[in-house]
C-alpha cells in the first residue's frame, strides 16, 4: 500500500510564505520598471497627467478582481491592496493631490481616500463641495473628492462644472458596492475633463428646470435613471440627473418635456462606471 506522504512542517509552510511574499515584491518591482518605461514614452509624446487617470481600466480591473476573488482573505484586503497599487502608481506617472470635501465630517472622507489612494498621495480637506471644485480647478491635474449626499444647504454645486472647460466627474466610489464595506461612503471624484479616458456607463446632467411635473420622475425611470441631488434658486429647480450612456441628450430632454417639465438648461458634467454589486 502506497505511504501518505507527511504533513508539512510549521517552519516548510513559513518557507513557502516567504517564497510567495518574496515574488510578490518582485513582481510590485517589475510593474514599477513597466510605469517607468510608460512615464518615458509619455514624455516623449507629451501626453501628460490627463492620461495617467483611467477611471474606466480601473473599473473593470476591480470587477474582475471581485468576480474572481475566493478564499481565506477577505476581500477588502484585496480591494484595498489592488486600490493603493493602482493610485499609488499612478501618483509616481505624475504627482497629485486629493482633495476632499468634509462638511460632512472628516473620518469617512480620510476613509476613503486613504482607502482608494493609499497614504502616500497627498490628502487636503476642504469646507465644501464647491471649494473642493475650485481646488481642483486651479490645480495642475488634482483630484476631488465629495459625498453624493451634500444635503440641501449645500446649494446646487453640480452647476459649477457645466461649463466644457471646469472639472467633470470622472467615477464613483467605492468601485465595488456591498454591505459593510470599510470605506463605504458613495463619493464622487472630480478631475480636470479627461481626453479619452472617461468611461460612459453612467451619463451625469446639469438640469435646470423652469417649472418641474412630478411625471418627470416616472420618465427619467423608464429611461434608467434617477436624480441624485436637488436644490431650489431664484431660476427655478436645479437637478443632478444621472441616465445610462447609452441616452442621448436629445432623447433626455425630449422625455423631459413631454413629462411636463419645463426644462431651460441641460449640460453633461460627467460620467462614471457602473456599480457593481457583491454580496
Amino acid at each position: 500500500m502506497p505511504t501518505e506522504m507527511p504533513a508539512p512542517s510549521l517552519a516548510e509552510l513559513r518557507q513557502e510564505i516567504d517564497r510567495i511574499d518574496e515574488a510578490m515584491h518582485r513582481l510590485l518591482m517589475e510593474r514599477g520598471t513597466i510605469i517607468d518605461r510608460l512615464i518615458a514614452s509619455k514624455k516623449a509624446s507629451a501626453t501628460g497627467l490627463a492620461s495617467a487617470f483611467r477611471p474606466g481600466r480601473e473599473a473593470s480591473m476591480m470587477k474582475a478582481l471581485a468576480e474572481r476573488h475566493q478564499g481565506l482573505l477577505p476581500l477588502d484586503t484585496v480591494e484595498s491592496i489592488w486600490r493603493v497599487i493602482i493610485g499609488t502608481f499612478t501618483y509616481v506617472q505624475s504627482s497629485y493631490t486629493v482633495h476632499a470635501d468634509i462638511s460632512g465630517g472628516d473620518a469617512p472622507m480620510r476613509d476613503s481616500a486613504r482607502f482608494h489612494f493609499g497614504f502616500t498621495v497627498p490628502y487636503a480637506t476642504h469646507p465644501s463641495a464647491a471649494a473642493v471644485i475650485e481646488a481642483v480647478a486651479a490645480s495642475g491635474g488634482d483630484l476631488g473628492i465629495f459625498r453624493l449626499d451634500q444635503g440641501a444647504t449645500s446649494g446646487a454645486w453640480w452647476r459649477t462644472l457645466a461649463d466644457r472647460r471646469r472639472p467633470k466627474i470622472i467615477a464613483r466610489l467605492p468601485f465595488i458596492e456591498r454591505p459593510d464595506h470599510p470605506a463605504g461612503t458613495p463619493v464622487f471624484v472630480i478631475s480636470k475633463p479627461l481626453t479619452d479616458a472617461a468611461v460612459r456607463d453612467v451619463v451625469l446632467y446639469a438640469a435646470q428646470f423652469e417649472r418641474w411635473h412630478r411625471g418627470a420622475n416616472e420618465a427619467l425611470i423608464a429611461l434608467g435613471g434617477e436624480v441624485v441631488a436637488s436644490a431650489a434658486d431664484t431660476n427655478g429647480l436645479s437637478e443632478l440627473i444621472a441616465v445610462p450612456g447609452a441616452v442621448e441628450p436629445a432623447q433626455l430632454r425630449q422625455a423631459l418635456t413631454k413629462a411636463g417639465a419645463s426644462l431651460a438648461q441641460l449640460a453633461e458634467i460627467g460620467s462614471h462606471a457602473e456599480r457593481f454589486h457583491v454580496k
